[in-house]
């Protein structure tokens, strides 16, 4: 009996775009495994006493190679995941291209307004004591500075199948409609999104 190729479905978008949550409720709907990339680096910053997320993070790089690890020791054991991080398009690209080889990719891009992604910054930075471990700070000043713009988000650029979810009240297309997105191909196992 052939077996399918397991799925990789990747949520991105600019910071406090509601990908974490989205992420862990995919996960949990589906069944298998989040791999989210903050929660290697906070894993990380654990022990590293004194860790400084502003600026030049020396953890970012590390942080980057354990979670592509991650996702691949998964996706060659037959793993379908679900893999999230801020990354932009020249640090996705890279570490999805050789995925292809192994995995149906599914790319899920999180928006929600400019407003609202620095309400939810300031909101995360002020509850949860791991988000020390991101610079959400420096990246509120930045916005207030307009350094930053969360709408100049470049987003992945490879040939998959592609889903924009507005996370600004909920979920605009809904979970059912992601999870189809995901999980759907036709019988010769093409996607047909």
């Amino acid at each position: 009996m052939p077996v399918r190729p397991p799925t990789l479905a990747v949520v991105s978008g600019p910071p406090a775009t509601g990908k974490t949550t989205l992420a862990r409720e995919l996960a949990r709907s589906l069944g298998c495994p989040a791999i989210l990339r903050d929660e290697i680096k906070q894993g990380m910053v654990m022990n590293h006493p004194g860790h400084d997320a502003d600026g030049d993070d020396p953890l970012n790089i590390p942080a980057l190679k354990a979670f592509f690890a991650a996702i691949t020791v998964l996706l060659r054991a037959g793993t379908t995941v679900v893999a999230e991080a801020a990354f932009q398009d020249r640090l996705w690209r890279p570490g999805l291209e050789p995925l292809t080889e192994l995995a149906d990719l599914r790319i899920i891009r999180c928006t929600t307004p400019a407003p609202t992604i620095a309400q939810r910054i300031t909101d995360r930075a002020r509850a949860d004591s791991h988000r020390a471990a991101h610079g959400d700070k420096a990246l509120l000043a930045d916005m207030a500075a307009g350094v930053y713009d969360p709408d100049q988000f470049v987003p992945i650029s490879l040939d998959a199948p592609k889903l924009l979810v507005d996370t600004s009240d909920g979920y605009a297309p809904g979970m059912a409609e992601i999870q189809r997105f995901v999980l759907w191909t036709d019988p010769e196992g093409d996607i047909s999104w």
